[in-house]
C-alpha cells in the first residue's frame, strides 16, 4: 500500500517521511492540494531502480543484436574464456 502524505508534511515532519522512506524501502507520494505533486524515496531505492534501468537498456541492445544476427558465443566458449582469464593465461 502506498504512503500518501500532504506536502505539509514534508516541511513539518520531514525527519518521519525520512523515516518511512528508508524503513519501508518505498517510496512517499506527496500531496498538494489534494494532487499528486512530488515522489520522495531514499537514495538506495533510487540506485537500485537506477541499476534496473540500466540492466533493461542493456537487455534491450543484446536482443537488438541478436535479432539483428550478430555473432554470437556459446556458453562453453565464454567459460573456458573466463576460466582462461581466471588462471592468467592469454585468450
Amino acid at each position: 500500500m502506498p504512503t500518501i502524505r500532504p506536502i505539509s508534511d514534508l516541511r513539518n515532519n520531514f525527519n518521519a517521511i525520512s523515516d518511512i522512506a528508508h524503513h519501508d524501502g518505498e517510496p512517499v507520494f506527496i500531496t498538494k492540494n489534494g494532487q499528486n505533486d512530488l515522489v520522495v524515496m531514499s537514495h538506495a531505492l533510487y540506485e537500485k531502480q537506477q541499476a534496473l534501468i540500466e540492466l533493461y537498456q542493456k537487455l534491450a541492445v543484446a536482443e537488438s543484436q541478436s535479432n539483428a544476427g550478430v555473432d554470437r558465443k556459446s556458453h562453453a566458449d565464454v567459460m573456458n574464456n573466463l576460466r582462461s582469464l581466471i588462471r592468467g593465461k592469454e585468450i
